[in-house]
């Protein structure tokens, strides 16, 4: 890590009546004192102050705060200056500051210096990234819990227990059976085990991480003609897909986000099933193919005129579970009601009922899921790696030397999630998923 004075823009890009400016380096209790022209300098006071150039020229009235290390969020001194959320404040504050030999931050800089100051592990980085994601209130709990720490707390745990398994293996050589604890093998493998179902269901766990953190798919799926870019657009609150009486109106998938319960959803319109020489509508079938593949949940639409003998995928039920609707009630008065839910887009009715029920099933599948730790693209294929040593060590039979071996890749792994064990390429990918000011 350099020792530069960096800066960044630490609030948001558009215009504001209020932007944050955030400073980071050593020793930066001076550069403080000239910008609020006092030589006493009180820590975490906030100074309302001119800030002006060093030839005298006003740039701004602005708040200054100087947070000293180790206390600040990089562990070294650090100043915030308030400023308005003007483009030319901005612009004239960073020419400033970069006249007085600071340099712009890249991203993530300010978080991988907290990182080697030892105020975060890359689990908390993890968190924090997945919190400057958030756009729901679920997604919002689910990453705090990883950036203050809970996250780590397994992950510590997982690896002292490793080390000591593997300490107490590589001991079973080197002393006599009368000088270690009694049954301490059968102790050992326990450990094991225990550690190996532990780590296998955070992976379980990851689809339901994937789909809180990057929003749960549910696609619309039916013939041509049934309604499903009419249910789409009464779901959106807006005429974002085209309705139409003519068959293969939707060639593409149309998607939307909306918030259900605090879950962010997915919304997926796609083009109707059915066989056609149609090249360009051909291609959209194929798509709406691909969108089941990619769902968590799948709305089946039929009309009172389709409606099959039996469901499809109906044993298909937990993770990519199956709604199905019938829509346009109000044009037939005999049809299975018992099939599904019945709705009428055109009037409305039932479609608070299919609301419920896609709420319900949400709910169904996610409640609870943020008791264990955030399984993210990075931290999964580390997890992994550690339950294949994990399991390697079970499959070694008497020797207790490989096994030892093997449990110290599993502490490995674990150690790199944190980052106790580093890579050039861990650190820049972890910290590459910041903005500019973190």
């Amino acid at each position: 890590m350099n020792n530069d004075i960096i800066f960044a823009l630490s609030s948001g890009q558009a215009k504001s009546g209020v932007a944050v400016i955030r400073i980071s380096g050593e020793n930066l209790r001076d550069i403080f004192s000239k910008f609020i022209n006092k030589s006493d300098v009180k820590n975490r006071y906030a100074y309302f102050t001119n800030l002006c150039d060093d030839s005298g020229d006003l740039i701004d009235q602005c708040l200054l705060v100087y947070f000293p290390a180790p206390n600040s969020f990089t562990g070294q001194d650090v100043i915030e200056i308030h400023t308005h959320g003007a483009p030319a404040v901005i612009e004239k504050t960073f020419e400033y500051l970069t006249s007085l030999g600071m340099r712009i931050a890249t991203r993530g800089e300010f978080s991988k210096r907290a990182f080697f100051n030892n105020k975060m592990d890359l689990a908390d980085v993890d968190g924090l990234a997945a919190l400057l994601d958030a756009q729901t209130d679920k997604q919002r709990k689910f990453a705090l819990k990883s950036m203050l720490g809970g996250d780590s707390d397994v992950y510590n745990l997982w690896r002292t227990q490793m080390l000591e398994i593997s300490a107490y293996a590589a001991a079973m050589l080197d002393y006599s059976p009368d000088d270690l604890p009694l049954n301490i093998g059968q102790t050992i493998l326990a450990r094991v085990e225990k550690l190996h179902r532990e780590i296998s269901a955070a992976l379980d766990s990851y689809k339901v991480a994937r789909a809180i953190r990057g929003g749960i798919n549910v696609v619309l799926v039916g013939e041509t003609n049934v309604g499903k870019s009419s249910i789409f657009n009464y779901m959106v609150g807006a005429n974002r897909a085209i309705v139409s009486d003519i068959a293969g109106t939707t060639r593409d998938v149309v998607s939307a986000t909306i918030d259900v319960d605090g879950f962010l959803v997915n919304l997926n319109d796609t083009a109707g099933l059915r066989e056609t020489d149609d090249e360009i509508e051909s291609i959209g079938i194929e798509k709406t193919k691909a969108e089941i593949e990619n769902s968590d949940i799948i709305i089946r639409v039929y009309t009172p005129e389709n409606i099959p003998l039996y469901r499809i995928d109906d044993t298909r039920i937990g993770p990519n579970p199956n709604i199905y609707v019938v829509n346009k009630i109000d044009t037939s008065d005999c049809f299975d009601e018992s099939f599904g839910i019945n709705v009428s887009v055109k009037t409305g009715e039932g479609m608070q009922v299919l609301m419920n029920a896609l709420r319900a099933t949400i709910h169904e599948m996610f409640d609870g899921a943020e008791a264990g730790v955030v399984v993210n693209t990075r931290t999964k294929s580390l997890l992994e790696q550690a339950e294949k040593e994990l399991n390697a060590a079970l499959n070694v039979g008497d020797n207790y030397d490989l096994l030892a071996e093997h449990v110290r890749g599993a502490a490995d792994a674990i150690g790199k999630i944190l980052g106790v064990i580093t890579a050039t390429e861990v650190l820049d990918t972890t910290f590459g998923q910041l903005c500019l000011g973190k």
